[in-house]
């Protein structure tokens, strides 16, 4: 299997979930692009640029992204902002 990227830079505050998404969509095993088409056919238009600013949460993050994002790791939205590492 391919090794999931290493993450280059810090992560912002501009939203609470990035860091918690990107932690479930990399156990879950599903690559960003995959994560990102799946986005797209769930009615959520997001391109892998701002998909990549969600996850590095330096852009903020919409209610239909959250639950969309919540439906594909199959969590509840709550468990996005949880603080647990």
């Amino acid at each position: 299997m391919e090794a999931m990227k290493i993450r280059k830079q810090e992560y912002g505050n501009a939203n609470m979930i990035g860091k918690n998404v990107e932690r479930l969509r990399k156990e879950k095993g599903i690559k960003q692009k995959d994560f990102i088409a799946k986005m797209q056919v769930m009615g959520c238009d997001i391109n892998p640029t701002s998909y990549s600013k969600l996850e590095g949460q330096i852009r903020s993050a919409t209610d239909k992204e959250i639950f969309v994002i919540a439906k594909i790791l199959g969590v509840t939205m709550e468990e996005l902002f949880s603080e647990e590492e």
